[in-house]
């Protein structure tokens, strides 16, 4: 089945949602716990705006989930392992979920130039705010951590 313009869009959002999401999972054990207790309750929230939106898309878009790129990930995970090792851990990982960020919001906003159905705009904008959110709370961190 081939999907229209408006369906890639979603399935790039509910991608780049399942992404961060498996990221930060995958590197918990990665970061302190001021940092993992700072972030853990956005991931929390975005793991319920997920499941959410990936609802609706099955009911409004006539969508089906598909598993994530699990190769992309391992891929992923390791790069950033070997950016560790030269440098900052905190750091490099701060800064991969800032990228993870920036693939979210250019998806959120591709989906935003379609048109929507009524119970599917309100939580793509509730995810695009605490994205916007997770990322001051990723930029205060790095900040914080590289005045130390």
């Amino acid at each position: 089945m081939f999907l229209d313009n408006r369906q890639v869009a979603m399935d790039s959002v509910l991608e780049a949602l399942a992404d961060s999401i498996d990221y930060f999972q995958d590197n918990i054990e990665r970061l302190r716990p001021s940092l993992r207790d700072a972030l853990k309750p956005h991931y929390t929230e975005r793991l319920k705006q997920m499941r959410k939106l990936q609802e609706l898309a099955r009911a409004h878009l006539k969508m089906l989930p598909r598993d994530a790129d699990v190769e992309r990930d391992d891929f992923l995970w390791l790069w950033s392992r070997l950016k560790s090792f030269v440098g900052n851990d905190s750091q490099v990982l701060i800064n991969e979920l800032l990228e993870q960020e920036r693939v979210l919001m250019q998806a959120l906003s591709s989906l935003f130039t379609h048109p929507l159905p009524d119970p599917i705009e309100p939580v793509v904008e509730e995810c695009m705010q605490g994205c916007r959110k997770l990322i001051r709370e990723l930029y205060a961190l790095q900040k914080r951590k590289t005045h130390r």
